[in-house]
Parts: C-alpha cells; sequence; structure tokens
C-alpha cells in the first residue's frame, strides 16, 4: 500500500486502477471513501470483503455530474431542483433503479433503488471524470468502525488491503453525507447529515425524517449499530469520570478536548470522527464521555452517529429522552 499526493500522474494512474478492477481510497468532503468501479461485480465484492460489510448493506454510487444518474437510475423533478442546489456536495439520493443498468447488483444490495452522490472534492471529482463510470465508495474502514477524515485513518485501518490511498487532505465535512430517499411519494432522510432537513424543505417541500433503523437498509448509515470506536461511550456527559476521555461542546477552556469551544456544530461535525479517533486509546482511557449535543439542524447527524457508536458497545444513553 502506497499514500499518492495527488498529481496529473497520480490520480490519472489511479483511474487507471479503478478501470483495471482495483480499489483506491479517494478523499471526498465528507469522509474518506473505499473505491471500486460500480460495473465490475469482482471489484466491489473486494469493497466487502475488506471491509468485512454486511451484504445487506447496499454502496453509494458516486458520479462525475448528474447527468450519468439518468442513465441509471429514474429521475424526476425533486432530483433535478436538489441536485442543482447542493450537487456536487454532501447529499445523496436513492432513486428507482433503471432496468438493466450496468451497476452491479451487490451495490444495491439487491434492492430496486440506488443510492447516488457527485462528491464536492477537486482531487475525487477530477478521478471521476478520467475514469468517466460510477464509482462504489463507502467509507474506507472496517465496517462499524469510526470513519476516516485523514489518509493516515485509513492507512491505519485497511491500509494493507488497498493498491493506493489518495491523500487529500482532512475532509471539509468531517460526517457522511444526508442521505434523502425520493424513491417514494413522499421523500423521507434516511440518514441525517450536515445538509439538514430544513434546507431541504425549502427546496421541494415536505420531507420525513426515517424515525427508525432497519434491518434491510436503503441506505449506508441505517443499521443501528455504527461508527463505534474501540471504547464505550457515555453519552450526554456534563463532566468525565475516574479514567474516562471527555469530549466536550462549547466549553471554552474548561475541558481538555472540545469539539467546538464556540458552539459551532458545523465544526463540532467536522471534529467529530477525528477527535473520537484521538481519545480512542485504551492504554490511556477505560471509556469516553460526551456532552450533550444540542438536538437542532446538524446536531441531528451528530447524535445520530453518537447514538449508533453507544449501542455497538450496548450502552444505555440519556439520548433517547431527547429524540
Amino acid at each position: 500500500m502506497t499514500i499518492w499526493e495527488p498529481t496529473e500522474k497520480t490520480l490519472s494512474n489511479a483511474a487507471q486502477i479503478l478501470i483495471k478492477g482495483g480499489i483506491v481510497a479517494i478523499p471526498t468532503e465528507t469522509v474518506y471513501g473505499l473505491a471500486a468501479d460500480a460495473t465490475q461485480s469482482v471489484a466491489v465484492e473486494k469493497i466487502f470483503l475488506i471491509k468485512k460489510r454486511p451484504s445487506i448493506n447496499p454502496l453509494i454510487i458516486h458520479v462525475p455530474d448528474p447527468s450519468m444518474v439518468n442513465e441509471l437510475a429514474a429521475t424526476d423533478s425533486r432530483f433535478h431542483e436538489l441536485t442543482t442546489v447542493f450537487w456536487p456536495g454532501p447529499l445523496t439520493i436513492v432513486l428507482k433503479q433503471k432496468a438493466k443498468n450496468k451497476i452491479s447488483e451487490l451495490v444495491s444490495s439487491g434492492l430496486t433503488t440506488l443510492a447516488v452522490r457527485q462528491p464536492n472534492h477537486p482531487v475525487t471529482s477530477e478521478i471521476l471524470r478520467k475514469v468517466q463510470r460510477p464509482i462504489a465508495a463507502p467509507s474506507a474502514n472496517m465496517s462499524g468502525a469510526v470513519s476516516p477524515t485523514r489518509a493516515t485513518h485509513v492507512e491505519d485501518s485497511i491500509g494493507q488491503h488497498v493498491n493506493v490511498i489518495i491523500d487529500g487532505g482532512r475532509c471539509k465535512v468531517g460526517l457522511e453525507s444526508t442521505v434523502i430517499d425520493l424513491s417514494t411519494d413522499v421523500p423521507v432522510i434516511l440518514r441525517p447529515g450536515v445538509i439538514t432537513q430544513e434546507q431541504i424543505g425549502q427546496i421541494i417541500g415536505f420531507v420525513n425524517l426515517s424515525s427508525h433503523d432497519s434491518d434491510l437498509p436503503k441506505s449506508p448509515g441505517q443499521l443501528a449499530k455504527h461508527y463505534a470506536p474501540s471504547l464505550p461511550l457515555r453519552l450526554n456527559a456534563e463532566e468525565a469520570r475516574e479514567g474516562e476521555a471527555f469530549l466536550a461542546f462549547s466549553k471554552a477552556g474548561k475541558a481538555a478536548i472540545d469539539l467546538s469551544p464556540s458552539g459551532n456544530l458545523l465544526e463540532a461535525a467536522r471534529n467529530l470522527f477525528f477527535l473520537l479517533r484521538h481519545v480512542d486509546k485504551p492504554d490511556l482511557y477505560s471509556s469516553i464521555a460526551v456532552m450533550p449535543i444540542p438536538e437542532v439542524g446538524i446536531g441531528i447527524a451528530i447524535n445520530d452517529r453518537l447514538q449508533r457508536a453507544a449501542q455497538l458497545h450496548g450502552q444505555e444513553s440519556a439520548l433517547h429522552n431527547h429524540l
């Protein structure tokens, strides 16, 4: 495995690796992705094997521009309105697949729907333009673990299993994309993210927010147990107990580690996975305590990730009282 700096030559080489069925870790504005050509089943299968990802958990397709989606799935006015405003960007859209498209059935886990996104990162955008194929790319880490926001996170987690990692720097958003399902008459947000329910509603009208997890998910991020460090999490903590690492929010100077000293939820989202990895040190701590995060706007997405991480360790949390 090699970490490559992004140059014209390395990006061209990365594109050729994907075309030939290889695996490349790519940077996006959300998190680093584990990329493979979505039209090659053998390549897509490698993603599931590397991540030890359940086969029922579908993948997101990344495209260089919205026009490619027309070849893969049924689009409508809602799709065009949302992509005009939010693409390229951290919004994944679930659509009904077109019959006999070229996407491997493994990508959608046998579903009749397809999750698609145009990422907003210059490195990956250039790779997609060079490949000119739909690319499947879940987060570049072991299934269920904390998503990677730096190239070194990928290296530490699954570096030995990929052909190359492209270093695009630290991810700007740091939290996975919002997922909205447009395969039904009433749109439903399946996974909250930095693009909020309110923002989407301003574009296409009423939008539901999914209130339950699924054993047969339509998109990534719907499994109840996910995004977890190796240490247990204790949520809605006001202070650390003995032996705990403490992630604060808006307590400038009063805690060693603060998701956002100024109380900025966008900053907290960007820092969440990075700081969870930073304190996930069993040789130093017995668990990780996290202060309450306001359940508004982007805070809904942050709390979603924290709750799933806590459930992976069987932790009970007062967060249920705030949902």
